[in-house]
């Protein structure tokens, strides 16, 4: 579990950078760099509507992670502490990113 804070303000899980999800998942299975990775449950808001699967949002959160070249990935799960999503306006979610991505 991490502290996740997100910065794709268009995602209809993000309020107030917080994830309302429950849990993500990080792909980005042959990411050598941040920009090789992505928010895979990013779902961008069309209609400017919040909606969540949780009622609140949470500042931690579980983070299955595809990206294995990463330091903080351990047999899929993220053992961040603290992460950040980026892609501000993000229409897709390649257009999306995990800023905390380390290589090994």
């Amino acid at each position: 579990m991490a502290e996740l804070r997100c910065a794709v303000d268009n995602c209809v899980f993000n309020k107030s950078e917080y994830c309302c999800k429950g849990d993500i998942m990080v792909g980005g299975k042959h990411a050598c760099c941040t920009d090789d990775t992505c928010c895979e449950s990013f779902a961008d808001n069309k209609s400017d509507r919040f909606t969540s699967s949780v009622h609140h949002p949470s500042e931690i959160i579980s983070i299955d992670c595809e990206a294995v070249k990463c330091i903080y990935n351990s047999n899929y799960k993220c053992t961040a502490s603290h992460v950040d999503i980026k892609g501000c306006g993000a229409c897709d979610c390649r257009e999306t990113a995990c800023a905390t991505f380390r290589e090994k």
